[in-house]
C-alpha cells in the first residue's frame, strides 16, 4: 500500500477588537438587533466614500509584528469583485499585491496540540511559515431558514486580517495547533477576541494529498464552514481519507480544485463550487482610496508588542523556579497568567513555584468543574497567596488547607476566618507539643527501639500519633523535629 503525504494550508480571518468598523464609523458590536449598525458606506450605497480606520491598520502590523512579519514601506487596498448576497456592495476592499504584513510564522506550542497528542509531537519546537497578513472589511451574515434567508448586515464593513500560512502543516494534529497558538498571541496582544463561537475567528483549510515520493503537490482542495478548532481537525482527517479514496480507486468521484463545505454532523465534506482563481476576481486597486506609507505606524506599533505566551512561559521558568509544564500551562492564557503574576506578587515571600502547584493542581480543577473561567473565580490572588503563606508557615496541614480552599471558593471568605471558624489553628506551643510526644514515646517503647534503628516510617507514626492525640491541630513538622531530637538526640 503506498503511503500520502498530506499537505495543508489555512486561512484564518480574525475580527480586529475595534469600536467602529473599517471604513465607516458605525459601531461593532456583537449580538445587537440585525441591521441596526449599518450606514450608506457599509451597505455600499451609491456616492458613499470609504474611510480608512487607523486602528485597525495599527492592530494588524501589531499581529505582524508578534509573529515576526516584515510590513513594506507603502501598502495599498484594492477591490475584490464577486457577488454573494451577504456582499453589500458586489466586491470587497481587501488588500492584493501590497499587504500589511509578509512573511513570519506561527510558533506551534507543545500544549497547544489536542491533549490526546500532545505525548507524540512530530515536530517539536516547529514554526509554521507564513505568507502574508492582510486587512481587509467583513461581509455580513447569512441565516437560511427552512424556505427563506435571512441577512443581517451589521457585521458587514467590520475589521477582518486574513493571515495566511504556506502549505507548511503536515496533520490534523498540527493544525489544531496552529490555531490554539495563534489564537493566544492575539488574544495577548489585545488585537481580536479570537472567539469561533461568536465568529470572529474563522478559518478555511487548504489541503492536498500525493503520493510518497511526488514532489510536486496534489490536487488542492479548500474547505468551508469549519466553526471549531476540533472541527478543523475532524475535517482534516475526513478529507484525508476522502482523496486517499479517490487515489486508490475506491472513490469515483476526481480530485479536482474546488471549494467543500465540511457538514460535522455528517462527518463529511460536500462540493459547494469549482475553485476560482484570482483572476477571477478582476482584482483592481480601489479608487477612493489612497495608498499608506507604513514607516510612522510601524515605529508607534513597535512600543506596543507584548510579552508572548513563550516569552512568558520561559520567564516563568527562570524567575519563578516552575516546571516546563506548569509555566506553560500558566501561560496558555493571558488572564490566567495575570492572577498567577498577581498572587505571587501579593506577598513575595511565599514561594511562587508553591503557588503554581494550588493553581494548577486546584484552583483550575475547581474552575473546570464549574465551567468557569479564571476571571470570574470568587478567589481572588491575593487570597490563595495568603492560603499558601499560612500553610508555608506550618500553621495548618494540606489536607486542612485544601478543605479551607473549598470553603473560600464557596463563600468567598478569607482563609484566616475559615481557619478560625473551623478550629483548624495547629499548636505550635513547644511545651505543649512536648508533652504529648513524651506520652507517645512512653507508651510506645517498641517504636522508639525502631527509629533509633534508623526506620523513618517508625518517625512518621509517631507524627501521626500526636496528629491524633491532638485533634489534628499539632504542627506536625514540629513534631517530626521534637520526636527526632528526643529520640536521636
Amino acid at each position: 500500500m503506498p503511503k500520502y503525504i498530506v499537505t495543508i494550508g489555512l486561512e484564518v480571518h480574525a475580527q480586529l477588537t475595534t469600536r467602529s468598523k473599517m471604513f465607516c464609523s458605525c459601531p461593532v458590536e456583537y449580538g445587537a438587533e440585525p441591521n441596526t449598525h449599518t450606514c450608506p458606506t457599509c451597505l455600499g450605497l451609491p456616492g458613499a466614500l470609504p474611510v480608512l480606520n487607523g486602528a485597525a491598520i495599527e492592530k494588524t502590523i501589531l499581529t505582524g509584528m508578534m509573529l515576526g512579519c516584515e510590513t513594506p514601506p507603502v501598502v495599498k487596498w484594492d477591490r475584490k469583485n464577486y457577488f454573494y448576497p451577504d456582499m453589500p456592495k458586489n466586491y470587497q476592499i481587501t488588500q492584493f499585491d501590497l499587504p500589511l504584513c509578509l512573511g513570519g510564522g506561527v510558533p506551534l506550542y507543545d500544549l497547544a496540540y489536542p491533549k490526546d497528542a500532545q505525548k507524540s509531537i512530530a515536530n517539536p519546537g516547529k514554526v509554521v511559515k507564513l505568507t502574508r497578513i492582510h486587512l481587509e472589511e467583513d461581509v455580513g451574515k447569512s441565516t437560511h431558514h427552512d424556505k427563506f434567508t435571512t441577512l443581517d448586515f451589521n457585521r458587514a464593513g467590520t475589521p477582518l486580517m486574513e493571515i495566511v500560512s504556506e502549505p507548511d502543516i503536515d496533520s490534523a494534529e498540527e493544525a489544531f495547533a496552529y490555531l490554539t497558538s495563534l489564537r493566544q498571541i492575539l488574544i495577548y496582544g489585545g488585537v481580536s477576541d479570537a472567539d469561533m463561537e461568536k465568529g470572529n475567528l474563522r478559518c478555511d483549510v487548504n489541503i492536498s494529498v500525493r503520493p510518497e515520493g511526488q514532489k510536486e503537490l496534489g490536487v488542492k482542495i479548500e474547505l468551508k464552514n469549519i466553526n471549531s478548532m476540533s472541527a478543523v481537525r475532524r475535517a482534516i482527517k475526513a478529507e484525508t481519507e476522502r482523496q486517499i479514496d479517490v487515489l486508490e480507486g475506491r472513490n469515483p468521484e476526481k480530485l479536482v480544485q474546488s471549494t467543500r463545505r465540511w457538514d460535522d454532523d455528517l462527518g463529511e465534506t460536500t462540493l459547494m463550487r469549482s475553485k476560482e482563481d484570482a483572476h477571477d476576481y478582476r482584482y483592481f486597486p480601489d479608487p477612493d482610496l489612497l495608498p499608506v506609507r507604513t514607516a510612522g505606524l510601524v515605529a508607534k506599533v513597535k512600543q506596543l508588542v507584548p510579552e508572548l505566551p513563550h516569552e512568558k512561559r520561559a520567564r516563568f521558568e527562570k524567575d519563578y523556579g516552575c516546571s516546563a509544564y506548569d509555566a506553560g500551562v500558566l501561560a496558555s492564557e493571558k488572564e490566567l497568567a495575570t492572577w498567577y503574576e498577581a498572587a505571587v506578587a501579593a506577598d513575595t515571600k511565599v514561594p511562587a513555584k508553591k503557588i503554581a502547584n494550588w493553581v494548577i493542581n486546584d484552583l483550575l480543577g475547581v474552575l473546570n468543574d464549574r465551567s468557569l473561567t479564571i476571571t470570574e473565580c470568587p478567589v481572588k490572588p491575593e487570597a490563595l497567596s495568603e492560603l499558601v503563606s499560612i500553610v508555608e508557615a506550618g500553621k495548618i496541614s494540606n489536607n486542612q488547607a485544601k478543605e479551607v480552599f473549598a470553603e473560600m471558593f464557596e463563600s468567598g471568605k478569607p482563609a484566616a476566618e475559615i481557619i478560625k471558624a473551623k478550629g483548624f489553628e495547629q499548636v505550635s506551643d513547644t511545651g505543649t507539643l512536648e508533652a504529648i510526644v513524651d506520652q507517645i514515646l512512653a507508651a510506645n517503647p517498641d517504636k522508639v527501639a525502631e527509629v533509633k534503628g534508623g526506620n523513618d516510617k517508625a518517625m512518621n507514626w509517631f507524627t501521626g500519633q500526636a496528629m491524633k492525640a491532638s485533634q489534628g491541630k499539632a504542627n506536625p513538622k514540629m513534631v517530626t523535629e521534637i520526636v527526632r531530637k528526643k529520640v536521636l538526640g
